[in-house]
């Protein structure tokens, strides 16, 4: 399996070899930006998931026992605490994101995530929820049916479960009560926030600005930011602007930069990474341990009080790759993959091998491990 992994990112890497030499890829600013006051805002509410078989939170789950009282005291219905079951009840925790356009009427989706020790939220149904804000304020309501992407099922000695049956969603479960306090047409100037802060591609989207807007409006605060002015005739009128702006092609740059995740042994390559004049060689130490038991039965006619003898046997082997030095010298990236190719390396290899290039100072490029 790494072997194959191993050959799919050497594939991808000539590919993107071949793509370019190293130098700037166009895109589009809405690609590689955001804009000052096109955002979402986050929202989170408390609530419970009903109609659940058997499935919902245990006795000793007393928030959700609290929470099932005060709901039906509110609407009158008096019972007692201790009477309460709520196997086929969940609390639930309820997040979404409402963007800065939306407004009174409009719907967005939610996700419902279990708060409690409910194994799962199939066949439920969230009751109203109340969707706050950073400043406390409601903002959206929220309920409906939920939707989970799994399934749970268990037996007497076996269980059988797919994907996560604790985590849901209700896709269009939100009503939009309130909309954020902002006036996106009254701004007197415009921020574009870049994904990836690079001095280069700062540069290049005020050039592409202002040689389409005409003038100096646009100017670069840092590597991240860029300030636009907003002119005359779009004030109060910014949708025909940003119509324009975002749709842009500028060219980008980015650093030079390996990307290395160990818990999954991948590796991403960056285009413009190259490899000095190096030496590298790589091998592995095998130690193998096995444990065996030599069992001596009494014979036949033994002595009375013979005992069944039980000898312990260990055999340690070890085995060692030998390895020759190779020579590894890229100026791009087609040679840095094709020089590791030759060394015939595995995905958990090549992050050695990265990082002791790195130490050496022969990687030219960040070396990112997460």
């Amino acid at each position: 399996m790494y072997r194959r992994r191993f050959s799919i990112l050497l594939l991808t890497a000539l590919i993107l070899a071949a793509l370019g030499s190293g130098e700037g890829r166009a895109a589009r600013i809405k690609d590689v930006a955001s804009f000052s006051g096109v955002r979402t805002n986050q929202l989170v509410g408390y609530g419970l998931v009903v109609g659940l078989g058997g499935t919902g939170d245990k006795r000793g789950s007393d928030f959700t026992i609290q929470s099932i009282w005060n709901m039906l005291d509110k609407m009158g219905v008096r019972v007692d605490k201790k009477t309460l079951r709520p196997a086929n009840v969940a609390a639930v925790m309820v997040t979404c994101q409402m963007s800065a356009t939306s407004r009174p009427g409009s719907k967005i989706d939610v996700t419902v995530s279990s708060l409690g020790d409910a194994s799962s939220l199939v066949g439920g149904v969230l009751l109203m929820t109340p969707m706050k804000g950073v400043d406390g304020e409601i903002y959206a309501l929220a309920q409906g049916p939920v939707a989970v992407g799994g399934y749970q099922a268990s037996g007497a000695a076996a269980s059988a479960t797919k994907n996560v049956t604790t985590v849901a969603s209700v896709p269009g479960g939100a009503n939009v009560e309130r909309s954020v306090p902002f006036d996106f047409n009254g701004q007197h100037d415009l921020t574009i926030n870049l994904g990836y802060a690079d001095f280069t591609t700062a540069m290049s989207v005020v050039k592409k600005i202002n040689q389409t807007l005409g003038g100096g409006l646009a100017r670069a605060v840092d590597a991240s930011t860029v300030k636009l002015e907003i002119p005359e005739q779009f004030k109060g009128n910014m949708v025909p602007l940003m119509a324009t702006i975002e749709n842009l092609e500028i060219t980008t740059d980015n650093k030079a930069k390996v990307v290395v995740d160990e818990k999954t042994g991948t590796v991403v390559v960056g285009l413009n990474v190259k490899l000095t004049r190096a030496a590298v060689t790589h091998g592995n130490l095998q130690i193998t341990v096995s444990e065996s038991a030599d069992v001596s039965q009494p014979l036949p006619f033994a002595p009375v009080g013979a005992q069944t003898v039980v000898t312990p046997q260990t055999n340690v082997s070890t085995s060692e790759e030998n390895r020759q030095l190779r020579m590894v010298e890229g100026a791009t990236l087609q040679e840095l993959v094709e020089g590791l190719n030759v060394l015939k390396s595995t995905p958990r290899d090549l992050i050695s091998i990265l990082k002791t290039l790195k130490a050496s100072g022969s990687l030219q490029a960040d070396l990112e491990v997460i």
